[in-house]
């Protein structure tokens, strides 16, 4: 499923809404929202391990939520809220008029055929050579005739353009699979509950998106065309929603988050130790999107750099780059007191340390954190016998800032081997030279293990590359392309 779940912007991954011809019933349950905070959450005392003094006694950190400024405050009386609190759910409506009755419920809202899928693909491949000026005219439309939504988008909307018309070729090819479109919907669903997005704002979204299709899309768009793209909305839709409103009775729409440690490990990558309002479910290998004060509606992912931990503290390796909004932020202004905002936890780069085969990592620059997560986890619950190698790889020296600490925990543990790679040059211990990828095709075959990779998109694609032509089967090699949402 090549949509990107968790930064795409709200509602970005739309198609086009069912245009309801039945009746509305008389009587429509409201839609499942969820619940704004009305006041900044309170947060847990912090978990430190006993002295070993014996004297009782705790270094105390005192919490700064009460003192931090409203971030992006969403929560009752503000204008958006007021504006679509009561709006009701278009598969309410549809819900409703099938079972008055079925003959009612219109074309639109029936199943998506072979056809349509046809139909869509080839309206996608007319405007795919004018995607700009398409998703220029949906965003044009949306905020002239809905101003409410402006709110819940980034002031900056030129890199927002380019994930819409790739979500709507994802969305358009998975059709034909139904389990990989409902994950990713699913994901994409959930996530969108950070942006403060309700179930009222998928229809007039979408009405403007199949107004901007038919604008752009030339003589491959008809009357059956435009019916295709109801239904696949239809489909999209409704998985979004089901998600979203289920992930509402279990988990807030976002976390907030104290920064409480701030070290800079080189000049441009920061190690950031956060402290979460209330408990956060992660596994090692995941990431999640992080939003600053200062850049309000612009998220990045970032990988969680250890394994959940007793006192519930996050890390994040964060490395600035050049225009990069959040990372340079968090780099070289954010400060211990300041409050991030966290999305939900995704990312498939979790592994089962309690059996399978010997377990290969490659990790490039700050793409080592979700291996130094794995790590720790595997020390903590793995399984005896089970080897795990690590190639950690760098241009520099200085750039492997995590190796001393990697190589702690390969002293500790006999099953861990750690390997230094460097592509240019740099006075380090053992260091192997060459690329990452390359460096670790010498040592192969890798027939017999379970890769992951972490690091630069380039990096992790030849790696891939590298590892299927050592042997390793497909289905055991893991890694989340986030690389090009984060840099930012």
């Amino acid at each position: 499923m090549p949509l990107d779940p968790p930064d795409l912007p709200p509602m970005a991954a739309a198609i086009a809404p069912p245009t309801v011809a039945a009746e509305a019933p008389t009587q429509v349950l409201p839609p499942v929202v969820p619940a704004m905070p009305s006041e900044p959450p309170a947060v847990p005392a912090p978990s430190y391990p006993e002295p070993a003094s014996g004297t009782g006694t705790s270094p105390a950190f005192r919490p700064l939520f009460t003192e931090a400024p409203g971030l992006n405050w969403a929560g009752p009386g503000d204008s958006w809220s007021d504006a679509w609190a009561m709006q009701p759910s278009a598969g309410n409506h549809l819900a409703a008029a099938a079972a008055q009755d079925p003959a009612a419920v219109p074309e639109a809202e029936l199943p998506l055929t072979a056809r349509d899928i046809d139909l869509i693909r080839a309206s996608l491949a007319v405007v795919e050579p004018v995607a700009d000026r398409a998703t220029a005219h949906f965003y044009a439309l949306l905020f002239l005739h809905h101003p409410e939504v402006r709110s819940l988008f980034p002031a900056a909307m030129d890199v927002q353009r380019d994930r819409l018309f790739r979500a709507l070729l994802g969305a358009a090819r998975g059709a034909e699979d139904p389990v990989a479109l409902r994950a990713g919907l699913s994901a994409l669903g959930c996530g969108h509950r950070r942006y403060g997005t309700l179930t009222g704002h998928y229809a007039p979204v979408g009405e403007c998106l199949v107004q901007a299709l038919a604008r752009y899309a030339g003589s491959r768009w008809d009357a059956d065309t435009e019916l295709a793209w109801r239904r696949a909305y239809r489909l999209i839709s409704s998985i979004m929603i089901e998600a979203a409103e289920e992930a509402a009775r279990t988990s807030p729409p976002w976390w907030q988050g104290e920064i409480v440690r701030h070290e800079r490990r080189t000049r441009d990558v920061a190690v950031l130790t956060v402290r979460p309002d209330q408990a956060y479910p992660f596994r090692a290998g995941q990431y999640t999107s992080l939003e600053t004060p200062w850049w309000p509606r612009v998220w990045r992912h970032y990988s969680f750099a250890s394994a959940p931990r007793p006192d519930g503290l996050l890390t994040f390796h964060v490395k600035a780059v050049q225009a990069g909004w959040v990372s340079n932020a968090l780099v070289h202004r954010a400060a211990p007191g300041d409050v991030l905002r966290l999305g939900p936890a995704a990312g498939a780069m979790t592994v089962d340390h309690t059996a399978g085969p010997d377990l290969l990592c490659l990790g490039g620059g700050t793409g080592i954190a979700p291996i130094r997560a794995l790590v720790e986890e595997a020390a903590a619950c793995g399984t005896p016998g089970r080897r795990v190698e690590v190639f950690y790889g760098a241009r520099r020296a200085a750039e492997l800032y995590e190796l001393d600490g990697l190589r702690e925990l390969a002293r500790a543990h006999p099953w861990l081997t750690v390997r230094p790679v460097l592509s240019g040059s740099g006075p380090v211990e053992d260091a192997l030279t060459g690329e990452l990828p390359e460096v670790v095709s010498r040592f192969g075959p890798w027939s017999g293990c379970e890769a992951v990779l972490s690091g630069p998109p380039a990096m992790v694609r030849r790696g891939v590359g590298v590892l299927l032509r050592s042997g390793v089967p497909a289905e055991r090699i893991r890694h989340d392309l986030v690389g090009d949402l984060a840099a930012g």
